[in-house]
């Protein structure tokens, strides 16, 4: 029991027994009325009969299981590695004079910044660049307050607050804040 379901001037699909093909033009050979694939052919779509996908290798190239691996798990979240970073958590900052209390402590203990280095497992580039004010990473701010026995992190606390007072909607203007705090 032959149906055809769709017909154009190019191809038309049927079904026998539940399996549907398509019937077209080979776009490759010209053969016509023959059952057809859609390939790609360099980086173009083409319909070509089953002898042309055979004769020039035209079949479907499987994707590696780790692709397809990948491609079935895009609903999945990405949750990434928990990082112990002191500066994420925002409980902790870095002091504002970091560099002189590491120069200080440093020369305190009579070690030039090679010395410091050595110690910490960490290049003179390094101890320079901090004692110079550059903020350290976290590992190497953790090294200098062991070795140094220096403690160059400090519970953060909000420099300056002030309370909104709760009135009508518009919100507080710069006219509220100057009469709240008096300037």
């Amino acid at each position: 029991m032959k149906s055809v379901i769709n017909y154009d001037k190019f191809h038309f699909d049927y079904c026998v027994g539940g399996v549907c093909e398509t019937m077209s033009e080979c776009e490759i050979c010209g053969a016509m009325k023959v059952s057809t694939k859609s390939v790609l052919m360099g980086k173009a779509n083409v319909n070509a009969c089953i002898r042309c996908v055979e004769k020039l290798g035209l079949t479907p190239k499987q994707t590696a299981p780790g692709i397809r691996m990948s491609q079935n798990r895009t609903n999945v979240s990405y949750k990434p590695k928990r990082r112990n970073d002191i500066m994420s958590k925002q409980e902790k900052e870095l002091v504002d004079n970091f560099a002189s209390k590491i120069a200080n402590a440093r020369n305190s203990k009579g070690w030039n910044q090679a010395e410091l280095g050595k110690r910490m497992a960490e290049t003179v580039n390094v101890i320079k660049s901090a004692e110079s004010g550059k903020p350290p990473t976290d590992s190497v701010i953790r090294k200098f307050e062991r070795v140094l026995g220096i403690s160059l992190m400090e519970v953060s606390t909000p420099s300056e607050t002030s309370r909104v007072i709760k009135g009508n909607n518009r919100g507080m203007t710069l006219g509220d804040f100057f009469n709240q705090n008096g300037d």
